[in-house]
């Protein structure tokens, strides 16, 4: 089992308030920290089973998208991994602008709304803490898919699952993390699945201003996980097995911070040729300036991970979304 919420579980953020909370017994996935070993390789098993052969598992059930940010390769995962398990889709990929909320609708109440036309919702917001108000509220499941600069847990397992495919165990791996990593959610998350396997080496490599935060480093540290922060990223490149590129999140900084850190850590045609071969390379997408390799590069390198990173998404969110609504029919 992921988790089940019994009681109100939140952080304290400006819009939560004290809630009347009725105890139900409904799963939800809002955080990577949650994701225990046995349940992560249970998921992938499932994944490369669903990927062979697709149930019709969810057959008559409603998947509601609630996007409140952009998404393209979430949402649409999303979406097409209930539509291969036999269920139907709704929802919105703009919801500040066209959903209530754009009347000035609280999310509690479009929660409260929804969870009654549907039997699981994928959220998307910019607030941290929005998922977990979602969970308190909602008799059905909630997923986190992206909050703000917070979480991103099944980013976080398509990424996991990517590094189980692509080596075939999380364990041992050295694995450079380089770009944003203070406001990077894809990365922060998968740090703490990363945290639950032994033999992890994690080298961060960021701009001065977007380093990674303390709460990663602590959780790191107490699960007896290695880490080092380093500046040059061509010195890292030959000794790694997985680089993990992130954009700069522009949407989350000032401008100031944005020309302090554009540009510093790109990968390109040169420093393509200090990656070992076998090593892989990882991003959450889209990528932007920090990776500027041509087509040809990208369809033939077979080091180039990240579409291969993306298609396990469909395949990894078929499997949540199974087990969500399996405990859920419990």
């Amino acid at each position: 089992m992921i988790v089940v919420f019994s009681k109100p579980h939140y952080s304290t953020i400006n819009f939560i308030k004290e809630l009347n909370f009725k105890s139900k017994m409904v799963m939800h996935i809002i955080e990577a920290q949650q994701l225990s070993r046995g349940i992560l390789l249970k998921l992938f098993k499932r994944a490369d089973q669903l990927r062979e052969n697709p149930s019709n598992f969810l057959k008559g059930k409603i998947l509601t998208s609630l996007f409140y940010e952009p998404s393209t390769r979430t949402r649409l995962s999303f979406e097409a991994a209930m539509l291969k398990l036999g269920g139907s889709v709704m929802g919105t990929e703009n919801a500040r602008e066209f959903s209530s909320v754009s009347k000035g609708e609280s999310l509690e109440d479009s929660i409260r709304v929804i969870a009654g036309y549907s039997d699981v919702i994928i959220l998307r917001n910019s607030i941290e803490g929005s998922s977990k108000l979602a969970a308190c509220i909602s008799s059905v499941p909630v997923i986190n898919a992206g909050e703000g600069s917070g979480q991103h847990p099944t980013q976080a397992i398509l990424d996991s699952y990517t590094l189980y495919r692509e080596f075939g165990s999380l364990e041992n791996l050295k694995i450079a993390a380089v770009g944003d990593l203070k406001y990077g959610r894809t990365i922060r998350s998968l740090c703490y699945l990363l945290g639950k396997f032994t033999g992890i080496e994690l080298i961060f490599v960021s701009p001065e201003n977007l380093k990674m935060k303390d709460d990663i480093k602590e959780y790191l540290l107490k699960h007896n996980t290695k880490f080092i922060e380093v500046d040059n990223l061509e010195e890292v490149l030959p000794m790694v097995d997985v680089i993990y590129m992130t954009r700069i999140q522009k949407e989350r900084i000032n401008k100031e911070e944005y020309e302090l850190a554009k540009g510093k850590f790109v990968l390109n045609e040169s420093n393509l040729n200090l990656i070992k071969e076998g090593a892989i390379i990882m991003h959450p997408l889209p990528h932007v300036e920090e990776i500027n390799l041509s087509i040809k590069t990208e369809q033939n390198d077979s080091r180039i991970a990240y579409f291969r990173q993306a298609e396990n998404g469909l395949y990894i969110r078929m499997a949540i979304l199974e087990e969500v609504m399996k405990e859920k029919e419990k």
